[in-house]
C-alpha cells in the first residue's frame, strides 16, 4: 500500500473512532464528502491547510494522522503502545479491551 493509501486509512480509521460519517466530518472540514472519500481511499493529495482541518475537527494532533502502522516494533514498544490508548479509554471501551484480549488469550 503507498503512502497515500496509509495516510488516507489513517484518517478514516480515526474518523470511525470518532463516529463521524464522511458527510459530518466533510461539513465540518469544509470539504465535499466526495473529497473525503477520494482522500480516504488514496485518490487525492490533501493540501497542508486540508490536513490540519481535518486534524483538527478529528481532535488530534497534526503529526496523529501520520501514526501509520506499528509494524516491526519491538514487543516493548508494542507494549507502551497499548498502554498509553488504555490511559485513554473509558469504561466502555475498556470492557470492550478486555473482552478482545480475553479472547486472544484464553
Amino acid at each position: 500500500m503507498e503512502i497515500k493509501q496509509q495516510i488516507g486509512s489513517r484518517i478514516k480509521e480515526l474518523r470511525h473512532i470518532r463516529k463521524l460519517s464522511q458527510e459530518m466530518l466533510s461539513e465540518k472540514v469544509g470539504i465535499s464528502s466526495k473529497y473525503l472519500s477520494s482522500i480516504e481511499r488514496g485518490k487525492e493529495n490533501p493540501t497542508l491547510n486540508t490536513l490540519i482541518r481535518l486534524s483538527t475537527a478529528l481532535g488530534v494532533e497534526l503529526s496523529d494522522m501520520f501514526a501509520l502502522s506499528h509494524h516491526g516494533k519491538t514487543a516493548r514498544d508494542l507494549k507502551g503502545f497499548i498502554a498509553n490508548l488504555l490511559k485513554e479509554g473509558d469504561t466502555d471501551k475498556l470492557r470492550l479491551t478486555a473482552k478482545i484480549v480475553k479472547a486472544i488469550y484464553c
